[in-house]
């Protein structure tokens, strides 16, 4: 079965509530999408969000890299060669792994269709079910307590806090967050690059009793993590400075930088290149924890396809789209009281609005 055509567009999705992380404030929500049409009528949709300070792609480099007469090669190709198709992507797109992750989960999404099964299974699904945490942005102790309570309120039992520009406030906030709610939240923490290695050890001890699930990315993504002690990375999770395969193969060779790899389709390009890192990491026992941007619900729902399908996966942070002020697609991931699920339907499960 060939492609026969390729749409592309952009939407700000829009951001109900805004937040703060160590290096910017989210107030909007731009995602770019790509839709592939068979000769059949069956269609897959695909969606990019990048994050220039991350990856160093802007979004207008990824909107450029989709115009459409850039994907012309893939026009008349049999999506039968998913495989090959996926490869001439990344090769074609080296510096844009949104927009590579575009082509990547719309390729997925209408292949699966045509197969009429879930990605999750064609995958090999190895998990049905977890729980998501949902973020809180850098804020004053009291607008925490009031963000984690209206969390709760909905059934969620597992926050990220975002941390990173005074550690004594840091300190305080999970401080709180325990005095109010003792142990009602699974608590991890998201510094963002804000720490040096001092400041990640002072945290570590003066939080050693509050019970932090894991500290994900505390330093500067450039400065090499196994500057800090062993027992400290064996609750780190790697971000900003896993951006691929090859940054999966360098971290964790020993002495492992991290023991936790935090896999997100919008740094590496897609499904494909995410299962790659998730087989290094697998191969070294080192846990898989998979988060993403502010997305659309279609890039949400393939990476959870994705993280569902590795048996290394112990942690989601998927809450992206959970505050968009609007979408182009319904359907896809299914959520009841924080824990997340795939639905039965075919390729993503996702349809237009």
């Amino acid at each position: 079965m060939k492609i026969k055509n390729i749409k592309t567009w952009s939407v700000d999705l829009g951001n109900t509530k805004p937040y703060t992380i160590a290096f910017k404030t989210v107030d909007e929500v731009k995602n770019a999408f790509v839709e592939i049409t068979l000769e059949n009528g069956t269609t897959g949709i695909g969606a990019g969000n990048p994050s220039e300070y991350v990856t160093g792609e802007s979004f207008e480099q990824c909107e450029k890299a989709l115009y459409e007469n850039n994907l012309d090669f893939l026009v008349g190709r049999d999506i039968r060669e998913l495989n090959q198709l996926l490869f001439e992507v990344l090769v074609r797109f080296p510096k844009n792994p949104a927009a590579r992750a575009a082509l990547d989960i719309a390729l997925h999404d209408v292949f699966t269709k045509h197969l009429n099964i879930p990605l999750v299974k064609f995958l090999g699904q190895k998990i049905t079910s977890m729980p998501t945490s949902n973020t809180i942005g850098i804020k004053n102790v009291e607008d925490t307590l009031k963000e984690a309570q209206e969390y709760g309120d909905r059934g969620f039992t597992v926050l990220k806090v975002k941390l990173g520009k005074d550690l004594e406030e840091d300190v305080e906030r999970l401080v709180k967050l325990r005095e109010k709610f003792g142990n009602r939240f699974t608590i991890r923490i998201d510094a963002n690059q804000g720490y040096t290695v001092e400041q990640t050890i002072a945290f570590a001890k003066r939080t050693a009793q509050l019970d932090v699930e894991l500290i994900e990315q505390p330093l500067p993504a450039k400065q090499d993590l196994r500057a800090l002690p062993e027992a400290i990375r064996k609750k780190v999770a790697a971000d900003e400075a896993l951006l691929s395969p090859a940054d999966g193969l360098s971290l964790s060779t020993a002495p492992v930088a991290a023991g936790i790899f935090n896999i997100k389709l919008m740094k590496c390009g897609g499904v494909r290149e995410a299962l790659r890192i998730a087989d290094i990491a697998t191969l070294q026992n080192i846990e898989l924890f998979w988060g993403c941007n502010d997305e659309s619900i279609v890039s949400i729902t393939a990476a959870l396809h994705a993280a569902f399908s590795c048996a290394h996966t112990k942690y989601i942070d998927l809450d992206g789209s959970l505050d968009l002020a609007r979408d182009v697609v319904k359907g896809g991931f299914i959520l009841k009281d924080g824990v997340m699920h795939c639905s039965d339907k075919p390729g993503l499960g996702v349809e237009r609005v």
